[in-house]
């Protein structure tokens, strides 16, 4: 409340006039006592510069009661209520709440303001009150200790933090007064920021890392922007004074919640993630020096974890005293000038017992490749992994990385260029790899429960195959090996004595111009973790692996090759018949038994590489000959073709209609996919069909990000079993493939092929998130295996043999398809017929056939109604048109 002040008006004629006189009195001399005088001027002198004597003779006037000041100002009373006294738990509790109300609003906290924070903190929920006034006295005697040393400054609040006074940035956070400010405004951030929910983000994200006995707390970089801009600013431009302090700020917080975790972890690193600016790699320059920056590459090569000092004790040769610590720095060595003792020169030895050591890693980040610029090389830059970073990536994986950009002398490049040169080395704060992404433990609730609804479609089997590669019209015996090598089956190695494969490996083989290459980049965009390769580009060490003499140790290292950098994943190889004979025999043993050998300089090892490989050649001559056998059209080895378990063989066959049906869905896909006719940039417009005839299977489309995430979901929860597989339907298929393969002199039939129709149900099996193989998966499994073992033959035997597999190949297949089918049959052999009795002199628009024929064609599969064919949207969008009086159908060209 305002008080009328006292000083101001306490004054009476009386003493004022006996204040005037006491000033100008002259002081009494005697004669006889100049010393005396001359002693008593000197003590009122020191008294004087000690300060104004409270203590008079007439002392107790200052105390004496004065009605009309002794009272407050009626204005700044509040009398209408009474209020109560208050007990010391209500008093926390007000406490805790006016605090609560200051976070919220914004306000800052001076250094008073701090000390009553302080006297009633959470801690003092758990305490009795004589501990806790006992507590914070201690504390208050720390702070206050603390700030003397060094500077007299007080700690600064959040409006004059970033006012430097004149100090450069990383001398103004090195002061005890910013920096003091700096770890209470950083342990306060990580106590109060709560998410939409009303959790406490870092409560759960430090319970997480203590629960997996890690050592880092990932900090988003945007978040501690929107909550504190000032150290946000500060973190960029001084990283490495500003992460110790983070450091330490968030050791104590982490330790005060778990108080026997410093047995585990004796250090909190704190990773700062997501920083806005990603620089590449070419475009760092002296501006980033000793900044915070962000920039990704492809990890090239890395050392193995070596120890570095950290913390140095040393021991002196002559009197045995133990020197230090002494804290290493990355720009020079430390050493010890003399001892404090004896005061000798050295000799000094390594205290090995006292010395504490860090993890320390190198590695190579190179550009990725398809950010190289046109006809330049790509640069690359070498990273420092230390502590638990280290062995956190491989060479091969796709990197973010966040570190501080400095130099280092190098007496190399100083010595090549003739005057003083210096590189440049990242340090790392925070990897994410690019695989990390989109990972099982990356999965949200809502996304396990649109992939377990989505699993209970009766026809999701269909809707998964329709989603592949959307963009690209037909080719559905493509689609379906495609979506069955994604999906994958489940690899089997008991007693860890025999390995069987789960990848599916297929190959796609036929005339230019019918997407081969685009599906096989739709793979590497929607595969979990791909490596794409080309076989003109590609030798055998680079497919395999390679040696060389690593530029810093001088030892001979091993580099991965694609098939190894590939490992669970997808391998996909274009222009595969472009590669030598030596070259393709290398991945022989990757194809089947997963695995690739090395015996090099001295360096004998054994390799994973469990990838299925999806390969694209090029028959010989650049077209597919339909009158010759497959082996015949490819020049490749029969061990090659064996260990592939779908063959697809594309041709491009002269059909009007579907002619017209193509060249009508591309123009559109161009037309709607312009940059200019695009209504919302975020709409995903692979996903969407451009037009009604995109999807030639005749059910909805899954979104292309859902995909991607039930893929995840079902190689991570899902390893179906054969407990119910039909063994005898197998064996008898197998049986007649023999046959037919040796009767026809086509592709040999081995045991791998019992294997691929194993591993077909079980990928089948899988989409549809079932733990056991069914009938209905040894079905599609048998189906896609005939069809891709049709696909290979002579023309001239491809009708036979539809014939005697029909009742295979009909399975799961739409009634209206199969009678589509068989029309097409029936409207091509009537054209051919006519064009040939014309001799090619008459334009042929329009083909009839009769009913009739159709009707028994049909009979044959077993479908007796067709009328509803009739009245099907297939039907009508293929150019049909039925006579119920002449019992004719009419296809217009």
């Amino acid at each position: 409340m305002p008080r009328i002040n006292r000083n101001e008006l306490l004054s009476s004629p009386t003493r004022e006039v006996e204040a005037e006189e006491e000033e100008n009195q002259e002081p009494f001399q005697a004669e006889g006592d100049e010393d005396e005088v001359l002693g008593e001027r000197e003590d009122m002198e020191e008294e004087e510069e000690e300060g104004e004597d409270l203590f008079g003779e007439n002392m107790e006037d200052d105390y004496r009661r004065v009605d009309e000041l002794d009272k407050y100002d009626p204005e700044g009373l509040d009398q209408e209520n009474d209020y109560e006294t208050m007990d010391i738990e209500d008093r926390i509790a007000a406490e805790k709440e006016l605090r609560k109300r200051d976070k919220k609003e914004g306000r800052s906290m001076t250094q008073g303001k701090i000390k009553d924070s302080l006297l009633y903190s959470e801690l003092s929920e758990d305490l009795d009150p004589d501990h806790q006034s006992m507590r914070n006295k201690r504390k208050f005697h720390d702070l206050g200790s603390q700030a003397d040393q060094g500077t007299d400054e007080p700690i600064e609040s959040i409006e004059n933090l970033d006012v430097m006074k004149g100090h450069g940035l990383r001398e103004w956070v090195k002061m005890i007064g910013p920096k003091t400010e700096i770890y209470n405004r950083f342990k306060n951030f990580l106590k109060t920021i709560i998410d939409e929910n009303g959790h406490n983000v870092f409560r759960e994200k430090i319970r997480y890392m203590v629960e997996a006995n890690h050592q880092s707390l990932v900090v988003d970089y945007n978040l501690l922007y929107q909550s504190e801009e000032v150290l946000a600013y500060f973190l960029v431009e001084a990283p490495l004074e500003m992460l110790n302090i983070f450091d330490e700020a968030a050791k104590d917080y982490v330790f005060s919640l778990y108080p026997h975790y410093h047995k585990i972890a004796k250090e909190i690193h704190v990773r700062i993630s997501d920083l806005p600016l990603i620089e590449e790699l070419r475009s760092l320059r002296q501006l980033h020096l000793n900044q915070l920056v962000r920039t990704n590459g492809v990890i090239t090569s890395s050392t193995s974890v070596l120890p570095q000092l950290s913390m140095i004790k040393y021991n002196c040769m002559k009197c045995s005293f133990i020197l230090g610590p002494f804290y290493q720095t990355l720009e020079k060595e430390v050493k010890p000038q003399t001892c404090p003792e004896c005061q000798s020169m050295g000799p000094f030895e390594l205290n090995m017992e006292q010395t504490i050591y860090s993890n320390y890693q190198r590695v190579t980040i190179q550009e990725s490749p398809g950010k190289v610029p046109a006809g330049r090389l790509p640069r690359s830059k070498d990273a420092i992994l230390m502590g638990d970073l280290c062995d956190s990536c491989k060479p091969g994986d796709e990197i973010d990385i966040t570190g501080i950009y400095y130099n280092n002398y190098d007496g190399s490049l100083n010595t090549q260029n003739g005057f003083p040169v210096f590189a440049t080395v990242l340090q790392a704060n925070h990897i994410s790899k690019k695989e990390d992404k989109l990972s099982f433990q990356t999965l949200s609730d809502e996304d396990v429960k649109a992939i377990v609804e989505l699993s209970k479609d009766e026809k999701i089997a269909t809707r998964i195959f329709a989603s592949i590669a959307p963009s690209i019209y037909g080719h559905e015996d493509i689609k379906r090996g495609i979506a069955m090598s994604l999906f994958g089956g489940e690899p089997k190695n008991p007693g860890g004595k025999h390995k069987l494969r789960g990848d599916i490996n297929i190959l796609l083989c036929g005339d230019p111009g019918t997407a081969k290459s685009q599906f096989l980049k739709y793979v590497e965009k929607t595969a979990h973790r791909a490596v794409f390769t080309t076989g003109q580009g590609a030798s055998a060490v680079g497919l395999t692996a390679y040696v060389q003499k690593s530029p810093i140790t001088r030892e001979w290292t091993l580099e991965a090759g694609a098939l190894v950098l590939a490992d669970k994943g997808c391998c996909i190889i274009d222009e595969f018949d472009k590669m030598n004979d030596a070259d393709r025999t290398s991945i022989h043993e990757a194809m089947e038994q997963q695995s690739i050998s090395i015996s090099k300089a001295g360096i004998i090892t054994s390799l994973q590489a469990r990838c299925a490989i999806l390969a694209a050649a090029n028959p010989l001559g650049g077209r597919y000959n339909s009158s010759l056998t497959f082996a015949e059209n490819v020049d490749l080895s029969e061990p090659i073709l064996s260990r592939f378990d779908i063959l697809c063989v594309v041709r491009d066959t002269v059909d009007p209609v579907q002619d017209e049906l193509l060249a009508r869905f591309v123009t559109t896909s161009h037309i709607r996919n312009h940059p200019s006719n695009r209504l919302d940039d975020e709409a995903d417009y692979t996903t969407e069909t451009p037009n009604t005839l995109t999807n030639t299977f005749g059910v909805d489309i899954i979104p292309q990000e859902l995909l991607k995430k039930y893929i995840v979901y079902s190689k991570e929860k899902v390893h179906p079993r054969l407990n119910h597989m039909d063994q005898d339907k197998v064996a008898k298929i197998y049986g007649d493939l023999r046959k037919e393969s040796s009767n026809t002199g086509s592709i040999p039939i081995t045991v791998r092929h019992i294997e691929s129709i194993i591993r077909i149900s079980e990928a089948h099996a899988r989409m549809h998130l079932r733990e056991y193989v069914n009938e209905d998966d040894v079905n599609m499994a048998v189906r896609i295996a005939i069809e891709s073992f049709i696909d290979t033959q002579k023309f001239s035997i491809t009708k036979t043999m539809k014939r005697n597999f029909a009742k295979y190949l009909s399975y799961n297949r739409d009634n209206n398809e199969l009678l589509l089918f068989l029309l097409k049959q029936l409207i091509n052999d009537q054209l051919s017929y006519q064009k040939h009795k014309s001799k090619g002199i008459l334009d042929i628009d329009e083909v009839t056939i009769k009913e009739d024929d159709f009707i028994e064609r049909a009979r044959q599969l077993k479908i007796t109604n067709v009328k509803s064919f009739y009245d099907s949207e297939l039907f009508k969008m293929m150019k049909y048109q039925f006579d119920p009086s002449k019992k004719t159908i009419t296809q217009s060209l």
